[in-house]
């Protein structure tokens, strides 16, 4: 193998760490957010079961006042009752105390609705409160975790930058340059090999005379169908495959 080629596929092999090490990083963004959103959820839930157990305590107090005022008004009809002297207006006082016992009875029976509600609510409440300290205790957890996969994946992705900086300085000029150029427009596979007759890029069928130059191993070689750079191991069947 080419001297020149065999340090292109190292350092090939370096571009597709850095690569995929970039697509790491990339990656822990949503993975954060999506962290944050669960432990968002649940802290929400709570808030919602909160905001509910608030809700029915402020309607239970509201019949508590109207339970209220209608015992006021079954005093004041009583005590008109008992200053009047005229059997209809005290027959009618007497319909009024009875009317505004029977909302007190519908009322008291709104309340202990409510109080089941309430009871309800605060199991709920109770529940997501769990809930929400668990989560929190996991995304705090799956933060830091993150956190030091972060420092980790940077740390290696240093490293790895300094190796590349270090072996390009070992190629050719004008190779480096064509890698480079082809890096830019093919990715990750710039420097491919010939097995079974074809472009280990483009999957072309490769002309005999290009396998040939690539087995004499006396100049680098490309393919004609992509320009990628081409080079042949002893490992490698020169037989089309069926």
């Amino acid at each position: 193998m080419l001297d020149a080629i065999e340090k292109l596929l190292i350092l090939q092999d370096r571009d597709r760490k850095v690569l995929h090490l970039h697509a790491e990083l990339d990656a822990l963004g949503p993975q954060r957010q999506m962290i944050q959103t669960k432990a968002a959820g649940a802290q929400a839930a709570l808030e919602a079961a909160k905001l509910r157990g608030r809700h029915l305590e402020a309607d239970r107090k509201k019949l508590e006042l109207e339970v209220e005022t209608e015992k006021q008004h079954i005093e004041r009809y009583s005590l008109q009752q008992y200053q009047t002297k005229k059997n209809e207006e005290y027959r009618a006082l007497a319909h009024e105390i009875q009317t505004a016992k029977n909302t007190i009875v519908k009322l008291e029976d709104q309340q202990l609705e409510l109080m089941e509600q309430a009871e309800a609510v605060q199991k709920e409440v109770h529940t997501d409160g769990k809930n929400q300290a668990e989560a929190q205790r996991v995304s705090t957890k799956q933060q830091a975790d993150l956190a030091a996969r972060e420092e980790s994946l940077r740390r290696e992705l240093e490293k790895i930058e300094a190796d590349r900086d270090r072996l390009t300085a070992g190629v050719d000029a004008d190779v480096l340059l064509r890698y480079e150029r082809l890096r830019k427009s093919k990715g990750e596979k710039v420097v491919v090999g010939v097995a079974h007759g074809v472009c280990g890029g483009c999957h072309m069928r490769l002309p005999a005379q290009i396998l040939v130059s690539c087995q004499a191993e006396q100049e680098i070689v490309t393919c004609p169908n992509c320009g990628r750079l081409l080079y042949y191991t002893r490992d490698m069947s020169l037989a089309v495959a069926d």
